[in-house]
């Protein structure tokens, strides 16, 4: 591997992983390079006034694959964001669906500014303007193509997408379908906000408990009692160091912009993010030891690395010095090319961001059906089940003799909310996903890792998907 030949970018990394997969299926090359390809990329640009004057800001909308329409992507607000970049977030958006069993089609946004630069309302404009170019274009609809939230965004800027496209097309009953992620009051689902991190919690669960894989990293079977490091304390990296703590790992490193912090022993998640509320920074928890740099986290002795942030996170530079021994890519391309070559020579299990980090667009798909039903989930059924249930603890108390008390009676009788309906839909498709994946790495000894079995998996469904519809026999 030549050190001096330059990086490549974001979506060559994706496009290699895409090569090698490929190279273990039978499909013909024209299908392959369609799958490939990306379809749509919609590049804009478009004025708004701020308190600095009239700015020009860029904006994009990819869509990568129609085998499945609508597309599903986030949109993310960030000044480093490119064409290139949106373009492979959209790929691996699309295997990512087709890993998940969700059926949609990849697709991905991004408006190039630091939201820590504008006010609320500067925001606000913006937003709707973004959303008002897609609606030319018929880049956002319910059937078309639905944004989420991604970096830089979250649930005030889905309401304002929503509202915006609703404006534009009065009467339509299912506008609000037209993206998620928004809050539960305008037609947004219960536990979207956590979804992703819950979601590397469950897939690191699925994953570590498979004693084989475990035993050949040196590890017991179980999430219960590893050491793990979370780079990034966003959404998705607070809500995974949350669930995998309450699953008994042990957190002993976290990272953020700022600098990181580090404690054998353990750290408590939700003590750190209230010091780091009151203080606006990680640094100086008590207890902890900073770190001289945020990435210095990155190459602690662990058995598990969350990298939470961004992409390009492990290069070719640091990827040697990754002490880990499993790496769970939370964030989307946190693994260049070349690191997930050097960690694969090491021996360590890179659990890949289009498995482990789709908790956010398979509950996303989840509040997309909600917004077609017009129903939230649970209302039919809740009462009629926690019903049924009481009867059924009756009989059985009745031939037992035995009386339960009121808490177990409240805890065995009551019927599942919306909350209990998602989280229990997020849980059983992480399992059934890695299982599916799994199983594709062990069939042939000559597939190197999980991630090439996951794109192997992805690239299946979707080439089926185009030979039923008739278009590669």
């Amino acid at each position: 591997m030549n050190k001096d030949q330059p990086q490549a970018g974001f979506f060559d990394n994706v496009s290699v992983y895409f090569d090698e997969a490929a190279s273990f299926t039978q499909h013909p090359k024209g299908l392959l390079d369609q799958i490939k390809v990306c379809n749509s990329v919609y590049s804009f640009k478009f004025p708004v006034r701020t308190q600095q004057g009239y700015e020009v800001i860029s904006g994009w909308r990819a869509q990568h694959s129609h085998h499945k329409l609508p597309v599903k992507g986030g949109i993310r607000y960030s000044e480093d964001a490119n064409e290139d970049e949106v373009k492979a977030l959209a790929a691996l958006m699309t295997y990512k669906c087709a890993v998940m069993d969700v059926p949609f089609g990849g697709a991905k946004g991004a408006v190039k500014i630091n939201p820590k630069n504008y006010t609320f309302q500067e925001l606000e404009q913006i937003t709707r303007r973004y959303t008002s170019e897609l609606i030319k274009k018929n880049f956002i609809g319910p059937g078309v193509d639905v944004p989420a939230p991604d970096y830089g965004t979250g649930q005030r800027e889905m309401s304002w997408i929503a509202d915006t496209y609703s404006a534009f097309h009065p009467g339509q009953i299912d506008a609000l379908a037209c993206v998620t992620g928004k809050p539960v009051s305008q037609g947004g689902v219960r536990g979207r906000l956590e979804a992703t991190g819950r979601g590397v919690f469950f897939g690191l669960r699925e994953a570590c408990s498979h004693a084989d894989d475990m035993m050949q990293l040196g590890l017991e079977k179980g999430l219960e009692g590893k050491r793990i490091v979370v780079q990034g304390l966003g959404n998705v990296g607070y809500n995974a160091a949350h669930f995998c703590q309450q699953g008994g790992a042990i957190i002993i490193a976290l990272a953020e912009y700022e600098g990181a912090i580090y404690n054998p022993k353990g750290l408590d998640v939700e003590a750190v993010m209230k010091h780091r509320k009151q203080t606006s920074s990680l640094l100086n928890f008590p207890g902890a030891t900073n770190l001289n740099t945020r990435e210095e986290a990155l190459e602690l002795d662990c058995d598990i690395l969350i990298p939470a942030a961004l992409e390009n996170q492990i290069t070719e530079e640091n990827a040697g010095r990754v002490k880990a021994k499993i790496v769970a890519e939370a964030a989307n391309g946190p693994t260049t090319a070349r690191a997930a070559e050097i960690l694969l020579q090491r021996g360590v299990l890179v659990i890949p961001d289009i498995y482990i980090n789709a908790g956010g667009v398979t509950v996303s798909y989840f509040e997309w059906l909600k917004n077609l039903s017009h129903v939230r989930f649970g209302r039919m059924g809740k009462r009629f089940e926690a019903t049924s249930n009481e009867k059924l603890l009756r009989v059985i108390e009745e031939n037992t003799g035995r009386r339960l008390s009121d808490s177990e009676r409240r805890t065995i009788t009551r019927g599942a909310d919306e909350i209990d309906l998602v989280n229990s839909g997020l849980e059983e498709s992480m399992a059934v996903a890695y299982d599916q994946i799994r199983e594709v790495w062990k069939l042939d000894s000559k597939i190197p890792s999980l991630r090439t079995a996951a794109f192997i998996a992805a690239i299946n469904k979707v080439a089926t998907c185009y030979g039923e519809l008739g278009i590669f026999p």
